[in-house]
């Protein structure tokens, strides 16, 4: 490959990395059955997560609720609502403002985790904290 081409490409990956975006972060709560108390590990884990993370100010928070089938489509989805708003609750004790974050409670529909075994439900029992870049 000719030198000038060479540049030329090296000058366009230079200039590309520049533009590059960063990409989600994301950690998960776990649950028991009928649960929507987050124990003492895990909401020390997210307090340490939220603190590791470099200007956290610059990030929108998504939670994404949900919950195993057991219990009937209108208990899951109140359930997926209280586990989110727990959540919510532990992200707000660290100053972060109520409007930098959003819900989506999905209750037992869009499971990622099959619900015919009982490690796919228990999978199924979280509340995803993803983290976004804010983009200007």
């Amino acid at each position: 490959m000719p030198r000038s081409v060479r540049l030329l490409v090296l000058c366009m990956l230079i200039a590309s990395a520049g533009f590059a975006q960063e990409q989600e972060i994301r950690m998960s709560i776990y649950f028991g059955g009928g649960d929507y108390r987050v124990d003492t590990l895990q909401s020390m884990e997210l307090h340490h997560w939220l603190d590791s993370i470099p200007n956290l100010e610059k990030y929108e928070i998504h939670l994404i609720s949900h919950t195993d089938p057991i219990g009937g489509r209108q208990y899951n989805e109140w359930l997926s609502q209280m586990r989110s708003e727990t959540v919510k609750q532990l992200i707000l004790q660290k100053q972060i403002p109520e409007n930098k974050i959003s819900i989506k409670d999905w209750g037992l529909d869009n499971a990622v985790y099959s619900n015919r075994t009982r490690g796919g439900m228990r999978m199924n029992r979280r509340v995803d904290v993803i983290l976004f870049p804010i983009v200007l």
